[in-house]
């Protein structure tokens, strides 16, 4: 989307861009690793803040190569791998079974909400049938299920642009209120919540170093771990993008069921999660002895969180549909409320039901970036592999809600 007022640096000056999202993505990791304070908010949410400061003060454009292309193109797919690499399904079933319970209570409520959103504003905007679908496929998967589902209910470009920008604040503002709610004594009161005990009892105390560096202490790690780790995830990418055609190729979209299908097996996302599964669980060893994958996912996923950020022009927002900023905020609130409300019935953790939802509404990294940023160590596994299995669910529960809908 093209804005009224020319960003400072160009769309196509690629090696200004670069620079700034690098080095936006160091300070954000340098704080939260230097100060408590920004530990606690985590390094993720500060790179999307530093994104969305930048782009309403017009330093860089809401669109680019750089992010449209580089970041969404090659950084997320190959972050993925690596981030799943020591995601063992045999060693994580209780954990992330129990996990998986909240996660479904939260992807039910995203449904309601997108329901709800869409009857209570359907005479605001023309075609939101369509962007509750595609919201529902975001909420409970991510990026990719919003895309698919884009596709397949063939929403308007220009509509699409705008939830683009809604869904980003939203996301923000949302991110920031669950920080206040871990932090909360009065949901402490109301909630168990053994891991920010843990934390507590545990946690280096006395140390100055925030629970950020204290999980990405040093490791050792060669050049032969970089090559394998950057060799493996390239494979994982090119066989998943390969099966991904070959399905899209193979199955007919006739009818809704079948596009359905289609849309599903020729997600690439899907192939690469189910690879990297097979892998991490199929061959624990070579998986355990890959150093280094995580960090380099992390650091990538980082990158992906900037250009979350970009697309975020306020004044995009207030000239195109404000009214979609509320139809999202109406999703995350539902969603919220049936995670909450859930927990406490079925007395899950507070922990849990923090990052169940942000796993829902955000995606697994999200959900594993402030599991990390907040000592919630146990969690990070369950979360991002119950977050991932978002991305199989999403594009079918968004093409449930748009059928339903009339979209």
């Amino acid at each position: 989307m093209t804005e009224p007022v020319s960003a400072l640096i160009a769309p196509e000056n690629h090696w200004a861009l670069l620079t700034i999202l690098f080095a936006s993505t160091f300070l954000a990791i340098w704080l939260e690793q230097k100060y408590r304070w920004a530990s606690k908010i985590g390094g993720a949410i500060i790179t999307l803040v530093i994104a969305v400061v930048l782009v309403n003060l017009h330093v860089i454009p809401a669109e680019a190569p750089v992010f449209d292309d580089i970041v969404w193109g090659f950084a997320v797919p190959l972050a993925i791998p690596l981030l799943l690499i020591q995601t063992n399904l045999r060693k994580m079933h209780r954990e992330a079974g129990r996990f998986l319970a909240i996660f479904l209570i939260g992807a039910a409520g995203t449904v309601a909400g997108a329901i709800l959103a869409t009857l209570l504003l359907r005479g605001a905007l023309d075609g939101l049938p369509g962007v509750g679908a595609m919201m529902t496929g975001s909420y409970i998967g991510g990026g990719v299920n919003f895309t698919a589902l884009s596709d397949t209910f063939k929403i308007d470009p220009t509509l699409k642009a705008s939830a683009t920008v809604a869904d980003n604040l939203n996301m923000a503002i949302y991110f920031l209120i669950l920080m206040g709610i871990a932090g909360s004594l009065w949901f402490r009161k109301k909630y168990s919540h053994p891991h920010i005990d843990d934390v507590l009892k545990n946690g280096k105390s006395g140390s100055a170093e925030t629970l950020a560096a204290q999980y990405w202490t040093r490791k050792e790690i060669s050049l032969k771990d970089v090559a394998l780790d950057m060799a493996f995830s390239v494979i994982i990418v090119f066989l998943s993008k390969t099966a991904a055609g070959f399905f899209a190729g193979l199955i007919p979209a006739d009818n809704w069921f079948l596009k359905m299908l289609n849309t599903f097996f020729g997600s690439q996302y899907v192939w690469i999660t189910n690879f990297s599964l097979i892998w991490s669980t199929c061959f624990e060893n070579q998986a355990a002895s890959m150093r280094g994958a995580q960090e380099i996912g992390t650091w990538l996923i980082y990158l992906f969180f900037f250009a979350i950020g970009v697309p975020a022009s306020i004044g995009v927002l207030l000239r195109s549909a404000p009214i979609l900023l509320l139809f999202c905020m109406i999703i995350v609130l539902v969603n919220m409320l049936f995670c909450f409300l859930g927990g406490k019935l079925f007395r899950f953790d507070l922990e849990e039901i923090i990052l169940a939802s942000n796993a829902n509404i955000g995606g697994p990294t999200t959900a594993a970036g402030m599991a990390i940023s907040q000592g919630w160590v146990r969690l990070i596994g369950p979360c991002m592999l119950v977050g991932t299995f978002g991305y199989v669910i999403g594009t079918w529960l968004g093409i449930l809600v748009g059928s339903l809908l009339g979209a």
